[in-house]
Order: C-alpha cells, then sequence, then structure tokens
C-alpha cells in the first residue's frame, strides 16, 4: 500500500554519539581552524600566544540546539556560530539521510527544513566563510508510543475518476494541522483539491484528499507524507518514517442505479455501455438501500454474505458471486439469480444492488475500483455517510474544504 522514503538508523536512548563535548551547557567541538591562525612558530618562546600586531584566530565553534543522546525529537535542528558567518551545513542522520536546511540572512546560523525524528543518531559539520570547520553530534530519544498509518488506494494503482486520497490512522491525531501539513499531494494536471477530516467507519481518524470535481482520466497522483518525526499528540503517539504512494486514474466511468426505475446503467465517458435491470433494498426499513454517490470500493469476487454481519438476524446465509463492496456498511452490487422475479420491477433485497449472474459478471469485468455508482430514487434509507466507504462526494465542496485541519 506504500513505501518509505527514509530509512535511518533507530538507537536505543543509552547509546552516545562519537565525538560530542559538552561546554557550559552547549555542543561545542575544538575548532579546526585554518584561516587567519595568529600564531607562528616563533612566538613559541615569546611568552604569549600572539605575536605583537597579530590578531586573534577567529572563533569557529558552532552550538546545536540539540544536544547528547536523548534529545527531544520533534524540534527543527538549529546551529548558530559563534563568530563570523557560515558557509556550508551539513545534518546527517546515521544511515547518511541528510536535512536540509537555511542559513539566516546574517550568517550567523542555520536551521532545518524538516524535524530531527526519534530514536535518530545525527552528526553536525559547519564551515564559516574563512575556512573554518567544526562538528557536533546527538541523538534523539526513542518514541514512547509509535503510530502507523494505512494508505489508499494502493501504489501504483489504476482507479476510477472518484476515488479519493485515504489515509487511516492506527492511533488517535489530536494535532490534525501538523500532521496535515506534511501531507503533500501532486498531479499530472494541477488538479485542485482539498484534504478534509472524518471518522472512519472503523471508529478511527482519518484523512482522505479528494478532489474539487471528479478526477480526469490519465491524471498521475502522488503522495509524499513527510511524517517522520511528527508528534500525532496525546495518546496518538509518534511517526518514525515518511510514506509515499502514487497511481493514476484510469477510464472515466460512472454507474447510475436509478432505485425508482429498478435500472443500472454503466456509463463511459458520457456513453451508455451497459443498462440492465436489478433489484435493489426493500424500502421501509434497514434493508433499505443508500441513496447518494458511493464509491467501489473493491472487486471482491465470491464472498460468503451472512446476514448477522449486518444485523439483519438470519435471513441469509450464502455464496454470492461478482461481488462488488460499496460502503463499509455491506452494500454490494453482485449478482442474485434467486431474487430474478424482481429485477425492473420492484425493490426486494436486502440492501444491496442484485442482477441476473451474467450482467453482474459483465459489469464485474467492467467497472474499476474508484468507479462512481450514482444512486438516485425514493426507496432509500439515507445518504451515504462520509466515513461509510468514500461517502466525500455527498458533501458539498465548500464543506468538505471546512473539514481541513488548515482551513
Amino acid at each position: 500500500m506504500f513505501s518509505a522514503r527514509r530509512h535511518i538508523r533507530r538507537t536505543a536512548p543509552s547509546a552516545r554519539p562519537a565525538r560530542l563535548t559538552l561546554i557550559t551547557g552547549t555542543a561545542v567541538l575544538g575548532a579546526a581552524l585554518t584561516a587567519c591562525s595568529g600564531a607562528a612558530a616563533s612566538d613559541a618562546g615569546s611568552g604569549s600566544g600572539h605575536a605583537a600586531g597579530t590578531s586573534q584566530a577567529p572563533d569557529t565553534r558552532i552550538s546545536v540546539n540539540l544536544q547528547g543522546s536523548g534529545a527531544t525529537a520533534g524540534k527543527p535542528v538549529k546551529v548558530t556560530l559563534a563568530d563570523g558567518k557560515l558557509k556550508t551545513v551539513k545534518v546527517t542522520a546515521a544511515e547518511g539521510d541528510a536535512l536540509t536546511g537555511r542559513i539566516s540572512g546574517d550568517g550567523r546560523s542555520w536551521t532545518s527544513d524538516r524535524v530531527a525524528a526519534p530514536g535518530t543518531e545525527y552528526s553536525v559539520e559547519a564551515t564559516d566563510t574563512r575556512g573554518g570547520t567544526d562538528r557536533a553530534g546527538f541523538s534523539t530519544a526513542e518514541a514512547d508510543k509509535v503510530n502507523k498509518l494505512t494508505l489508499a488506494p494502493g501504489k501504483n494503482t489504476t482507479v476510477g475518476i472518484a476515488q479519493p486520497l485515504s489515509i487511516v490512522f492506527d492511533n488517535p491525531v489530536k494535532d490534525k494541522a501538523a500532521v496535515e501539513k506534511t501531507l503533500k499531494v501532486s498531479t499530472s494536471n494541477n488538479t485542485e483539491g482539498s484534504w478534509g477530516w472524518l471518522q472512519d467507519y472503523s471508529g478511527k481518524d482519518r484523512v482522505d484528499w479528494r478532489p474539487k470535481n471528479y478526477w480526469k482520466s490519465g491524471t498521475r497522483v502522488t503522495l509524499d507524507a513527510e511524517l517522520d518525526g511528527i508528534n500525532s499528540g496525546t495518546a496518538g503517539g509518534w511517526f518514525v518514517r515518511d510514506y509515499r504512494t502514487t497511481f493514476t486514474i484510469g477510464r472515466n466511468q460512472v454507474v447510475k442505479i436509478d432505485l425508482d426505475r429498478h435500472r443500472l446503467a454503466l456509463h463511459r465517458d458520457g456513453k451508455t455501455v451497459m443498462d440492465v435491470p436489478m433489484s435493489a433494498g426493500t424500502p421501509g426499513g434497514e434493508k433499505a438501500s443508500w441513496r447518494g454517490t458511493a464509491v467501489l470500493m473493491a472487486k471482491e469476487g465470491t464472498i460468503n454474505m451472512r446476514s448477522e454481519t449486518v444485523g439483519l438476524g438470519d435471513a441469509y446465509d450464502k455464496m454470492v458471486d461478482s461481488s462488488m463492496r460499496l460502503t463499509w456498511s455491506g452494500m454490494y452490487a453482485h449478482a442474485a439469480p434467486w431474487n430474478a422475479a424482481y429485477f425492473g420491477v420492484a425493490n426486494h433485497s436486502s440492501g444491496c444492488v442484485g442482477m441476473s449472474n451474467a450482467n453482474a459478471a459483465e459489469l464485474f469485468e467492467k467497472a474499476q475500483v474508484g468507479d462512481p455508482f450514482e444512486i438516485t430514487g425514493a426507496d432509500a434509507k439515507g445518504t451515504v455517510a462520509v466515513g461509510n466507504g468514500y461517502g466525500a462526494w455527498n458533501v458539498s465542496w465548500a464543506d468538505w474544504q471546512a473539514k481541513s485541519a488548515l482551513s
């Protein structure tokens, strides 16, 4: 489902970085000065460290805001020069990954773009404009709790025009703004979209990125989640890695289900590819189907469906072919030959959209994960909720944008 981008060595809290000297609370090493040295060999017997008329060597010492073997993670690394101006700064994790950063306008300090990650050993090397060099090192404390996530869609997949980019977190995310700031979405055609926070059907915190309108076919989408070193807040824990996924938008397809006419139609590029009779959920109770826009979550094929798993007692227990999941609550489109008398006539199922074996198999073959199923009609029990599958399309664009932690 995802791939890591940063591979760094995690160290135990007791490990001490090499070559670290503490001087009055500041991480400093002896300077390797190569410029403006005033101590010539002839000065050795003068009784003074400096020959008459010479200037004292410049101070190339650096100080680092994070120190020792148990430094607090989640903070940018700041390197400050005692005197003069910095030329280069390298802050490198033990396994070779470097933190990028910027030198201040006055040249005296450098600050990393990203924060220090938990359980990581770093080395620091700085040079100044006069040729002096200094080095230091530190390691951060291990994370007391780790948060992980699940990404959808899967890496290098091709999906339909309604598929959101969806992230479900293992633990609660209290600092949603801090997390959202690290989630970078790029597209091949500058698609407009927004993150929105919601509660997944499982009860976990979730954030989805959906475009303002359906995706355009052929769009290439990339997520870079630079989460390593971010604290998700109380009870959530630290993220200790980055995540990356890419996917492509496939054919322009929309499935339209008319509950009142008992018909299902598949449209591709605006043209009707299928138009078949079906029977949906029995109206008037919990067996009714949902209306609104659902998104094809998975093509599960032949599965065992049992009524007790969706709160309908012992109404059914059977193997079902060509099963296509539309919601977490158990609404599918699938083959339902036992219900043939009602196809095109009445809604008489336990909530799913049933078709003949042949029609269901054809739809199963042609449909894509991520295709929208636009369901209309009076015979429904309500609208698909945002967390019940991918129900974000049932929220206005303005309301969806308001769900961003950065709005």
